[in-house]
């Protein structure tokens, strides 16, 4: 019976020491290509912005006009739209798959800290019920951030335009 146990362990051993043997393969080149990394630059500045907004505008700059089904060598540009339940993105990329321009709407999103802030303390006591988040980017002018916003206090209404830094428009 010892034999058989110090015969299990010899081999549990000596599987040990072959797994740490270390192979070396020799692995392809890889190029990685920023095409919209403007864009994305763009996008997350200081602000916080809602997750379902980030992850759709990277999936915007990720897009690749060359590998989908639309891409034809006749057309110079391409509008794609994207889609999510909080909103969506018309984008224009050139044959190239560069972004040229994109026109974005998000309702009900989590609202920056210097929106809110700069909100509260302008209209204290009113509460924002409904927000639209709007972004126009233009690859030579960047991007241009703004949020509507319907703020109540019992039956009185307002609506007011706010920038991404709190200044009101």
């Amino acid at each position: 019976m010892k034999k058989v146990l110090l015969g299990l362990l010899a081999i549990g051993f000596t599987g040990q020491v072959f797994s740490q043997i270390i192979k070396t393969e020799q692995l392809s080149e890889v190029t990685v290509f920023a095409t919209n990394y403007k864009y994305l630059s763009d996008m997350n500045t200081k602000e916080e912005v809602s997750i379902p907004v980030e992850l759709l505008q990277r999936k915007v700059a990720a897009f690749d006009v060359k590998e989908s089904e639309f891409y034809q060598d006749d057309y110079d540009t391409y509008q794609i739209n994207f889609f999510i339940p909080e909103g969506a993105i018309l984008a224009a990329y050139d044959a190239d798959g560069k972004l040229i321009r994109t026109a974005e709407r998000f309702k009900n999103v989590n609202l920056p800290k210097a929106v809110k802030e700069s909100v509260y303390e302008r209209f204290p006591g009113w509460t924002i019920t409904k927000d639209i988040y709007l972004v126009n980017y233009q690859e030579a002018k960047g991007a241009n951030k703004k949020y509507k916003l319907k703020l109540e206090n019992g039956e009185k209404v307002v609506r007011v335009k706010v920038d991404e830094m709190g200044n009101f428009l």
